[in-house]
């Protein structure tokens, strides 16, 4: 009865001010022959985990690139060639040649205002700057990163207040030189603070176990970030957890402080306040349930009831009734109807016959009453390849949200969305002056005309070994205009600032607590 009662209050937060839009059935067209090359995510067991893909505009032309991790195969740059509403293309780009990539995340790490690209390795991460123009050099030696040695599984970064240099979270998986490993052989996870205007001594984060994805998150909305760790309980097995540390003082959450233990087959993050009160939600993807917690405000999550339909414990087609795995999750308003949805990437590993083979990527389209219902199969999207990485985010620019996903030992795979109708949007890039160029940490609301209030982070990390530097998207429902307003990070709220649906803006601080508001197109 108590789930039945918290579902029907999340529930109600959801109808009480729907926005109305023509209700379609959601549709994908397959681009994946788009990608000019043969590009899958190759290798034996250390690449059982990874196979991320960086999303993000590395010419300054509004439309996302892609760095496509490739295992044992060589990790390789794609260029978007799209023209804004047609189909999706791209062409190969130059980059320096890398093998045993796990994934990438990109984000402006010395503030000169243009996209750098973290990639995570086995056996040495590599950080390039970028130069502009779709170019990369390796970081120079006096930012003074410490590439180290590695099995490199997930990453997140953020700005900490005062700093005019980033504070970096390296995740490692199983030590592979522990003879005693693989099983409870987890190697130590670091913080990386900020010396100056470069990178400071490696900071243990012990104890570590087996992490696959990290992220920062102002999750209790006071301002000051946390770190969320997710582990694979695979290797851990039995004396780990899932994780959450403070900066400051740096230390791991406990039970006294109301963090409970928790243990899953941690796999990735996927964050985004989906009831409308302000505070994130978050996925977090394992074998079996995909786990959705609910943020009730103080430092409290609570696992949210099974019947919302986010859990995605089997595959919805086939007759596999094994348990699903999940990596990749990400939020999105696929058909822009003021609710944000979910996509999963599924994907089952070698020699684990425990578990589905033929495992569909999941689409949980978010309904009025805030559950979901699966539409990957409706959608044409729902294969079978043993997927990793991913990312949402509008490749052609016309206001639809498309999906990238990076498979195991196949061709990955580029959707265009062609929902139609489909509702308004606002696409927000959010910048600031200083060394924290693309405003890591602000948050952006969005206000309906019904007093509905969407709100995203701009977060660097989550999801599995995937990043995405893509402006803000909002499905805005039948709204042709609505108002917006952003904490910048160590700030106070701006004005709310009204702005027309189905464009893309880019904001930046005003005088005062104004906002500045440059339309893109």
């Amino acid at each position: 009865m108590a789930k039945f009662i918290f579902l029907l209050v999340i529930a109600g937060l959801m109808t009480a001010n729907s926005p109305e839009v023509a209700h379609s059935e959601v549709s994908f067209l397959d681009r994946s022959s788009a990608i000019p090359i043969h590009q899958s995510y190759e290798g034996d067991w250390n690449h059982f985990v990874g196979g991320g893909v960086a999303a993000f505009d590395c010419n300054d032309d509004g439309f996302p690139d892609l760095y496509v991790a490739g295992g044992s195969a060589p990790s390789r740059l794609f260029i978007n060639t799209s023209t804004r509403g047609g189909p999706i293309t791209f062409k190969q780009g130059e980059i320096e040649s890398l093998t045993d990539v796990i994934g990438a995340y990109p984000m402006d790490i010395d503030g000169d205002g243009i996209l750098d690209l973290v990639v995570l390795r086995d056996g040495g991460n590599v950080v390039f700057k970028g130069l502009g123009g779709c170019k990369f050099v390796r970081a120079p030696s006096d930012w003074r990163f410490t590439e180290g040695n590695e099995w490199t599984t997930s990453f997140s970064a953020t700005f900490e207040k005062g700093e005019n240099w980033p504070t970096f979270a390296i995740g490692n998986y199983v030590n592979e030189k522990d003879p005693n490993g693989p099983f409870e052989a987890c190697d130590h996870n670091y913080l990386i603070r900020p010396k100056g205007r470069a990178f400071g001594e490696r900071i243990p984060l012990d104890p570590g176990f087996c992490a696959l994805s990290m992220l920062f998150s102002d999750w209790k909305r006071v301002g000051t970030p946390d770190l969320r760790i997710s582990n694979d309980r695979q290797y851990y097995v039995s004396k780990g957890r899932e994780q959450m540390w403070r900066l400051n003082p740096l230390h791991e959450y406990t039970e006294a402080e109301g963090w409970p233990t928790l243990h899953i087959w941690g796999m990735g993050i996927a964050s985004r306040d989906l009831n409308g009160d302000g505070l994130p939600e978050i996925v977090l993807t394992s074998m079996a349930d995909q786990l959705l917690q609910i943020n009730l405000g103080g430092g409290k999550m609570k696992a949210a009831p099974y019947s919302m339909g986010a859990y995605a414990t089997t595959p919805y087609k086939g007759d596999d009734g094994r348990p699903s795995t999940g990596w990749h999750a990400e939020f999105g308003d696929i058909d822009n109807d003021g609710r944000d949805d979910l996509f999963i990437a599924k994907g089952n590993v070698d020699q684990m016959p425990s578990n589905a083979i033929h495992d569909p990527n999941n689409l949980l389209m978010q309904q009025p009453d805030g559950t979901f219902v699966e539409k990957g199969g409706v959608a044409g999207i729902g294969t079978t390849e043993r997927s990793r990485g991913a990312a949402v985010t509008d490749l052609n620019l016309d206001g639809k949200l498309d999906i990238v996903v990076v498979n195991r030992r196949a061709q990955m795979e580029v959707w265009q969305n062609s929902t139609e109708p489909s509702g308004h949007y606002i696409s927000v890039d959010l910048r600031e002056p200083g060394a924290n160029s693309h405003a890591v940490g602000a948050i952006a609301e969005v206000r309906l005309p019904d007093g509905r209030i969407l709100t995203q982070e701009h977060t660097v990390g989550g999801g599995h070994a995937s990043g995405d530097a893509g402006p803000l998207h909002f499905g805005l429902g039948a709204a042709a205009s609505v108002e917006i307003r952003v904490t910048w990070p160590w700030g106070k709220p701006s004005d709310w600032t009204r702005i027309a649906a189905d464009h893309a803006v880019r904001i930046s601080p005003g005088n005062g607590s104004a906002l500045t508001v440059e339309t893109k197109e």
